[in-house]
């Protein structure tokens, strides 16, 4: 079982920045592939980031490549950096764990409570 905590969300002006953390307690956190996934308000859920067991490699949706970036740190941690935020932005974003790395989709094994983020315009 892999248990997920986000952090990070809030309200920012169009064109700022935030950066989303995920603590999981994965007991070897190395043995899964991380990412996020975002849910706007009547939307269906959408791809956002994935990155690999030691984060050799990362892919992006394209909504969001060039602006949000991906990472993962030894104790447990992954980030989403977004910056040039813009309205449609606005989401849940969810932290997720797979064994598997998935180039996409919303099929994941784990997932945490998810975050708010709002972007004004």
């Amino acid at each position: 079982q892999v248990q997920l905590v986000e952090s990070g969300g809030g309200l920012v002006q169009a064109g700022g920045s935030l950066r989303l953390s995920c603590a999981a307690s994965a007991r070897t956190f190395n043995a899964y592939t991380m990412g996020w996934v975002r849910q706007a308000p009547g939307k269906e859920r959408e791809f956002v980031a994935t990155i690999s067991w030691t984060g050799g490699r990362t892919y992006y949706a394209d909504s969001v490549k060039g602006r949000f970036t991906i990472s993962r740190d030894n104790a447990n941690t992954v980030y989403l950096q977004m910056n040039s935020l813009k309205p449609e932005d606005t989401a849940v974003y969810y932290c997720t764990a797979d064994k598997v790395y998935k180039l996409g989709g919303d099929r994941f094994d784990y997932w945490g409570q998810g975050t708010q983020v709002t972007v004004s315009s």
